[in-house]
């Protein structure tokens, strides 16, 4: 079946002890990364056990391409989704019921629809698949409160099997998904995360400097085709036009029209472009084997997240290289948006203490709480999450359970933690590929150092020079070495104060001569962690390799340190860059109220279509800049701010349509 119905001459690796025992009708929880080939891992045990598979994917572009895919194989595939007509969904539904279809897929939030499960149950699938699964977990790196409603509906559809898939789940996570979905039993498959042709780097560097170092690493063609992470889209689009100037290079991010964005991919894609710009909207379901370099200019928000983007890197299993540029203003960054996104708890507390079991208009909580409004509705919403309130569609709240303090306060923490491990990632001296070979709980890896990363091949990096050590920092490192002769496994901590009792040089810079240590062969620093308080608090310890404990004062000498990048004045070769004036954005206090009211009136409607909240729908502060800049086209109504692709794909020829008959 392999070969006949898909064409593939053998099983990848991992691939066929899945497909058995799906087949034989057990629950499955697979965890591999982008590439591996999980999509077989459904498709073919679904074919085997003659019926229609379920797959639930959260995304329509991944959605209709792999159903594309599979009709191309000749086999029955359908989708059902926001994006097609009434009538090709009902026409689908009629297939299904008639079991003419090898494959439905659905979006998660279709299972919110009244009856809409009930009609899938009149013919229970043979399997489910449950595509990017990490979302159904609170502590996964992409919550989506909408994968909530599988634990709920998919016990109407057994006994079917359920296969669960994701390419970043960490051991908590797998067993969230696996509680979440009632298969707690079932067996899991986490394989395949060390990539052996991937080496990667790590520089500490200011923002100010990352551009021209962008600009120097990209030079050599062996280099490109090559994909550069920006934080932001302003940061993409400064960085995509001056590569531009020298290098066949283009940005892509979620507020380009849809038109300019497709026009960029397949440039990359067909070899025109050697360089993408992008920001985190770049690189789902694109498949480009040769991609030399993968770039990224700021701390990512987690280590799922880095990882699954640098595995874009060299799939056709030739050397490329992973380069992340980062300094500690990126994580004071990210802890900014963390407060807005999770409040003071002292904040939901209040707004809990204001519900009763009479529903209340938004807007008067809002006015007796006296708050901001981005305040009030982040914490709104995250009551809502968590059972504290119940918003109807018309976005009156009433009071709901207690206990959402507890989950409310884990999942911030949680997103916290996540921060701290791709910060420890960054700055502790490992090697990087056995650093996410053990974040995931591969199961089979070999524990072994890739040989090729920066710590493991100072020799080889491409971003960063080394330079000998200084005679003070020759004497802090003989101490250091020394101290871990007479106490091995001390905590770096406890070697940084024997060591610099003054405390000159600082604790960071510490940290660094310890990292020339590890990179030379003469220490190991490993992660250690202990539980205070119900929290798990992270360390490293230091202890000496073989070569360390033979060391004297030549090998210490051999020790190379990083050159930190000159400063951005004293740099005669930099480019002068010409700052971007960010487009001029309406004044909230613009819009329209008529167009408000109608933009509302329309929420409120598909809110009740799909009994959630309206807030859920649209934020108020994005149909305000809907009002205000009055857009006649997508890519106008891209460029609202809080309006992305999946938004106006969904919702961009209703709210062009009315924004038009306010005209």
């Amino acid at each position: 079946m392999l070969r006949e119905a898909f064409g593939f001459p053998a099983f990848r690796p991992y691939q066929e002890a899945v497909c058995r025992a799906v087949t034989a009708g057990e629950d499955a929880l697979v965890v591999m990364p982008t590439g591996a080939g999980k999509s077989l891992c459904y498709q073919l045990p679904g074919l085997a056990r003659a019926g229609t598979t379920l797959v639930i994917s959260p995304l329509i572009a991944l959605m209709e391409d792999q159903v594309e895919k599979l009709q191309t194989l000749g086999l029955a595939a359908e989708r059902i989704h926001s994006g097609r007509q009434r009538a090709d969904s009902r026409e689908v539904c009629r297939a299904y019921l008639a079991g003419r279809l090898d494959y439905l897929f659905i979006a998660p939030e279709r299972l919110a629809v009244p009856g809409f499960t009930e009609f899938l149950a009149r013919r229970k699938p043979v399997l489910i698949a449950v595509d990017e699964a990490h979302c159904i977990s609170h502590w996964g790196h992409d919550f989506r409160p909408d994968y909530r409603l599988l634990g709920e509906r998919l016990p109407q559809l057994r006994p079917a099997p359920i296969i669960a898939l994701t390419a970043t789940a960490t051991p908590l996570v797998q067993d969230d998904v696996a509680g979440q979905l009632g298969i707690p039993g079932a067996r899991r498959f986490i394989h395949g995360f060390r990539r052996t042709n991937i080496a990667v780097e790590v520089v500490e560097m200011r923002p100010a400097l990352r551009h021209e170092a962008v600009a120097r690493i990209l030079e050599p063609a062996a280099r490109r085709p090559a994909i550069v992470y920006a934080p932001t889209r302003r940061k993409a689009e400064e960085l995509g036009d001056e590569l531009a100037a020298t290098l066949p290079a283009a940005t892509y991010h979620a507020g380009m029209a849809p038109a300019a964005r497709d026009r960029v991919q397949a440039a990359f894609l067909a070899g025109e472009l050697q360089v993408i710009v992008a920001t985190i909207a770049f690189g789902m379901g694109v498949d480009k084997p040769d991609v030399r370099t993968v770039v990224h200019t700021g701390l990512p928000g987690t280590l799922e997240g880095y990882y699954q983007e640098i595995g874009r890197a060299g799939r056709d299993g030739e050397p490329s290289r992973a380069i992340l540029l980062y300094s500690f203003a990126d994580r004071r960054t990210h802890e900014y948006f963390h407060r807005k996104s999770y409040p003071d708890s002292l904040v939901l507390e209040r707004l809990f203490r204001k519900l009763g079991p009479t529903p209340r208009p938004k807007a008067q909580l809002l006015r007796a709480l006296a708050i901001d409004a981005e305040t009030f509705d982040a914490a709104l919403e995250k009551l809502w999450i968590h059972g504290g309130a119940q918003v109807d569609p018309a976005e009156n709240v009433s009071r709901g359970a207690d206990g959402w303090q507890e989950p409310y306060r884990a999942q911030s923490e949680h997103r916290l933690a996540q921060l701290a491990q791709i910060t420890r990632f960054a700055e502790t001296p490992e090697c990087r590929m056995l650093h996410l070979v053990s974040h995931f709980g591969d199961r089979e890896d070999s524990g072994q150092p890739c040989g090729i990363c920066d710590v493991c091949d100072p020799a080889g990096c491409v971003a960063q020079e080394r330079r000998p050590p200084t005679a003070d920092e020759t004497a802090v490192l003989e101490r250091a070495v020394d101290r871990l002769r007479q106490r091995p496994d001390l905590t770096t901590g406890q070697l940084y104060q024997q060591c610099c009792p003054s405390g000159a040089p600082d604790r960071r810079t510490f940290e660094r001569l310890l990292g020339g240590l590890v990179r030379a062969g003469l220490a190991e620093v490993r992660e250690d962690s202990f539980h205070k308080g119900g929290r798990e608090i992270h360390f490293r310890r230091a202890s000496l390799s073989a070569a360390g404990y033979r060391s004297g004062p030549e090998e210490l000498a051999a020790v190379r340190l990083e050159v930190p990048p000159a400063a951005a004045a004293k740099r005669k070769t930099r480019r002068r860059r010409t700052k971007r004036r960010p487009a001029d954005e309406p004044a909230l206090e613009a819009a329209d109220p008529q167009l408000v009211d109608a933009l509302k009136a329309w929420r409120l409607k598909e809110a009740h279509r799909r009994r959630i909240p309206a807030f859920r729908i649209m934020p108020d502060r994005t149909l305000l800049g809907i009002a205000a800049a009055r857009p006649r086209s997508e890519a106008q109504l891209l460029a609202v701010k809080g309006m992305g692709p999946t938004l106006v794909k969904k919702y961009g020829r209703p709210l062009i349509d009315i924004v038009g008959r306010a005209d």
